[in-house]
């Protein structure tokens, strides 16, 4: 007699969440790493309300969206770290067969815009998260040939740098993300974190419209290059 893996049917139950374009959407305008209301998210993914509400409470149910309730408004997000690289690493898998030209120019230049730098979850990506990544590990404050690692001078740049790490709970404090428009990875973790929300409360980068999509500013560019050795042109 076979006995089943104990994780067959929780696989199957996942497996099943993201096995519909709806919910696929909504998880991928999350990976902004903000909160959305659920008429946002219909109106992303080009559904009715009553649609989407069902489509959420099985993610919320699932485990991988988290509900916040605001007065008559509620919120979702993704529910933690483990989910928005789940989604992250599925989307990096299944990029080079999304194909189809882009449809218009706006299409085009938010699809520019993202691949220059953009947030992934909660940390950067794109040229500007691979360049940043590039940087600290050409300075030596970052291993990737073991796997991503911060040094020890890694730990004091941080620390000089004024931004702080905030080690909780059993996140990793570095880990590679594979970044789906470089096809190369990107520094993720509770450093990745760090180093994104230090970059956009210092105004080294700035959110573009409502997506995921930011710019490097003059004052980013300057600290990037000063700080990491990080070329302008690179980030443009």
């Amino acid at each position: 007699m076979t006995t089943r893996d104990p994780r067959t049917a929780g696989l199957a139950r996942l497996a099943g969440l993201l096995a519909d374009e709806t919910r696929a959407a909504c998880l991928l305008a999350l990976l902004d790493g903000r909160a959305w209301t659920a008429g946002e998210l219909a109106r992303h993914a080009g559904v009715a309300a009553s649609t989407l509400s069902e489509h959420l409470g099985r993610l919320v149910a699932g485990g991988l969206l988290a509900e916040e309730r605001q007065g008559r408004h509620r919120y979702v997000r993704l529910a933690d770290a483990r989910a928005a690289q789940l989604v992250e690493d599925l989307a990096a898998q299944v990029a080079p067969e999304a194909g189809g030209r882009p449809r218009g120019l706006r299409e085009v230049s938010a699809g520019s815009a993202a691949a220059r730098g953009r947030t992934c979850y909660d940390h950067l990506a794109g040229r500007l998260g691979v360049a940043v990544t590039d940087g600290l590990t050409a300075r030596g404050l970052l291993r990737q040939d073991t796997g991503f690692a911060l040094t020890d001078a890694g730990l004091a740049w941080f620390a000089a740098t004024g931004i702080g790490l905030g080690r909780r709970g059993r996140r990793p404090l570095a880990r590679a993300c594979l970044d789906w428009t470089e096809r190369r990875p990107h520094l993720a973790g509770a450093a990745g974190a760090a180093l994104c929300r230090h970059a956009l409360d210092a105004g080294w980068c700035v959110r573009i419209g409502s997506g995921r999509a930011v710019k490097v500013t003059a004052a980013g560019e300057r600290a990037l290059g000063t700080l990491l050795g990080v070329e302008g042109a690179a980030l443009r």
